[in-house]
């Protein structure tokens, strides 16, 4: 089963939390998100990452497989890649 589906299902129950993933706030049914869970839902490749941002507008990137609990005013974003010009 996907993460959209299993989210779909738990919302039968009511969202417990909100995630903003870049500017698009998705219901959550658990207090913990992985690094994946994070990428699905924000759609993009995970090979971009993903970079949590505190209510302090502090940045830190997210490793694989990483655990995220859950506390209001987080928010995600995926990561933003340089390359010399």
């Amino acid at each position: 089963m996907n993460t959209e589906t299993q989210v779909q299902e738990q919302h039968a129950h009511g969202p417990h939390f909100f995630v903003d993933i870049e500017g698009t706030v998705h219901p959550w049914p658990k207090d913990t998100i992985t690094t994946e869970e994070i990428i699905a839902l924000g759609g993009w490749p995970p090979s971009e990452g993903a970079i949590e941002i505190d209510k302090d507008n502090r940045e830190h990137t997210l490793k694989p497989g990483e655990t995220v609990h859950l506390k209001p005013g987080h928010a995600f974003a995926k990561r933003v890649l340089f390359k010399r010009g």
